[in-house]
């Protein structure tokens, strides 16, 4: 076994890395970056390098300053996680040039699933079965078209060098397939470099299924059984669980048998993922290998009681695997909620900053970027934690994972925490009816307004208590009683209070409190809500959903069933929360100004393009509040901004 290794990674993935590395006394080697000086997964490390600036191409991809750390701290091999390198098949061939050993599989098969073209002729090669389409990958229109004629549409183009869904199209009709794959292919070339696209026959409402596998430098292979994927948006995994929901036999059967087939013929060592869609009808057709761990291995670890990054570390040492198939039984269910810094009212765009204050839940695994508090950086992904429940069964197994999402507190932080309760309740989803499009569906037709109004009654709840510093701008601070007011106002016996949210003014009427609740009144709405305070932090329940807050200076942070709303709580807030009316453009989140596409003194309508903010590897289009003249620029392109940061000023027409 190794002496020591290097976790060429961060975040949540290099800490749980290294609690395994800590398990098994292993000494690690932690990097990082300008942006993660402080950051969490260096704790416990026997030393930490700095490898490069916060950019990710800077750093976390700079395979070269990677390698010199770890030789020059002495290590006997890299872990790369996922992401950043862990697929980068010239990385892995260097690392073994310089004497050491990869975690993971053989450069040369890297470079073979990575190529889906490649990937697919060997898996079918392998009686894997595969999706009609593509037998090259190509850039010609003309043998895009003819490969559609010959499979018939709907068709789906896959840039061949691409990941995580990233440039693919789907085309209903012959009439817009040039205008998709010139698309496709620049995405393809902008990302990964390869414009070629790969042409499939697209399956309507597929489930996606991967199954995952290990092998040894022994020939030894084994699966670990499926695990269901199918809750996605973009392409991007939210929600995974093992075993896979309402899955005939016979046809997990056959899939667990097609992974370790094609695992065999490609003589896969280490740990792998065989990625498939179901058909409605159990049809299923491989998708790809992806040649690392993968961000929902915990949900195999929960139901088969393994650790797989110890069985990583135990093929790449040259062990042979430590169980045979026979041995590896799966007991239970298992499901992973990711939790990610974006912002479902604002399309899911990445929203980097600070987590002021954090708890975890303590009934289910939690695997976590930072404990308490942290930062999240605008140059990487923007997931922050996973949770992952275990029970006797799937319905357990839910009842424990929205418990603990409700248990989760995150404020100062923008999260899809509020969005993944919904989905969790939602009716397919509790019966298992699943597919690729349930959460777009999702999105398209459910309600997710902001609980602006829970938020505002409980601040009301907040300035109704023993809190002085609310107290002295309060309406009942002073000698007018209760019976006086109410003769005063009879729509708000016991007073009124006003808060802002953005540019929304809010007003809210306080009608009865008794000692445990108060009731107010918003616009139409009644509302009745409950708290306490302990260690500084508000909780309580609001209109039947539980909620968390936070004083900051002149703002109340909170969090209604999970969603955020920041509200300003000081009087004098007219002129504070005014800028976007009077034309100030403002960036709602961090990142780095990529475009300014108008010059200072060019006439903007309301909605135009001012400015676009690179966060998280997304970029983000800041658009004109008003119509006007741009009258000035408070940015360069390059400039790093942080959220609420004005980025140009707009003159309104007269």
């Amino acid at each position: 076994m190794f002496k020591r290794i290097l976790i060429a990674n961060r975040g949540e993935i290099a800490r749980r890395i290294a609690r395994t590395c800590q398990r098994l006394t292993i000494e690690y080697v932690a990097v990082y970056s300008d942006a993660d000086r402080h950051a969490a997964h260096l704790d416990g490390a026997v030393q930490r390098e700095w490898i490069g600036g916060a950019s990710a191409a800077e750093s976390y991809l700079n395979g070269a300053a990677i390698i010199a750390a770890a030789l020059r701290t002495g290590c006997d091999a890299i872990h790369p996680g996922y992401g950043f390198l862990s697929e980068n098949a010239q990385f892995a061939a260097a690392v073994e040039e310089a004497g050491l050993v990869f975690i993971g599989p053989a450069p040369d098969t890297i470079a073979q699933m990575g190529d889906k073209a490649v990937a697919k002729r060997l898996l079918a090669s392998a009686n894997v079965p595969v999706v009609p389409g593509s037998r090259v990958a190509t850039e010609s229109l003309g043998l895009i078209r003819e490969t559609c004629d010959e499979i018939g549409y709907p068709v789906i183009l896959k840039p061949v060098a691409g990941g995580g869904g990233k440039g693919m199209r789907v085309v209903t009709d012959k009439a817009d397939l040039e205008d998709a794959v010139a698309g496709a292919i620049r995405i393809g070339k902008a990302n990964f470099g390869d414009g070629r696209l790969l042409v499939e026959r697209y399956v309507p409402s597929p489930r996606h299924l991967e199954v995952q596998i290990f092998g040894d430098r022994h020939g030894n292979i084994v699966h670990l059984f499926e695990r269901e994927c199918s809750l996605q948006r973009r392409h991007q995994k939210i929600v995974e669980e093992a075993p896979a929901c309402n899955l005939p036999g016979e046809v997990r059967a056959d899939l667990l048998a097609a992974a370790v087939r094609g695992a065999q013929a490609i003589g896969y060592v280490n740990a792998g993922t065989f990625e498939f869609i179901v058909a409605p009808d159990g049809a299923f057709y491989f998708l790809e290998v992806n040649t690392r761990l993968q961000v929902e291995h915990p949900v195999t670890e929960a139901i088969t009681g393994l650790d797989l990054v110890e069985w990583q570390l135990r093929v790449a040492a040259g062990e042979p695997l430590p169980l045979r198939q026979e041995a590896i039984a799966a007991v239970g269910h298992a499901i992973e909620c990711r939790v990610y810094a974006e912002d479902p009212q604002r399309d899911f765009a990445p929203m980097p900053g600070a987590a002021l204050y954090t708890r975890w839940p303590q009934r289910c695994r939690v695997d976590a970027a930072f404990d308490t508090r942290g930062d999240v950086p605008s140059f990487y992904d923007p997931m922050v934690a996973k949770l992952i429940a275990h029970g006797r069964d799937r319905a357990e197994s839910l009842r424990h994972l929205l418990a603990a999402l409700h248990d989760t507190v995150v404020l100062g932080l923008t999260t899809n925490l509020g969005f993944a309760i919904e989905l969790l309740n939602d009716r397919r989803v509790q019966a298992g009816r699943l597919d690729t499009h349930l959460v777009d569906d999702l999105i398209e037709h459910g309600a997710h307004s902001p609980p602006i109004g829970l938020a505002a009654a409980c601040a009301a709840w907040i300035g109704m208590s023993e809190n002085a510093a609310y107290r002295a701008g309060s309406p009942w601070a002073g000698a007018i009683g209760a019976f006086d007011r109410a003769l005063l106002d009879p729509g708000a016996p016991l007073g009124r209070l006003a808060y802002r949210h953005d540019t929304q003014a809010l007003q809210v009427k306080l009608t009865d409190r008794d000692a445990d609740s108060l009731e107010v009144a918003i616009e139409d709405r009644r509302i009745r809500v409950t708290g306490t305070r302990a260690d500084g932090l508000w909780h309580g329940r609001v209109d039947g959903s539980v909620w968390h807050a936070l004083e900051i200076d002149d703002h109340l942070e909170t969090t209604i069933a999970g969603t955020r709303v920041r509200l300003l709580l000081r009087w004098d807030i007219e002129q504070q929360a005014n800028g976007s009316a009077s034309g100030d453009v403002v960036t709602p989140m961090p990142g780095a100004v990529v475009a300014l596409p108008i010059e200072p003194g060019s006439p903007v309508a309301q909605g135009d393009v001012i400015a676009i903010v690179e966060a998280m590897k997304m970029e983000n289009p800041i658009h004109a509040p008003i119509s006007g003249t741009l009258s000035e620029i408070h940015c360069r392109l390059g400039d790093i901004v942080g959220a609420g940061q004005s980025l140009a000023s707009i003159t309104p027409e007269a």
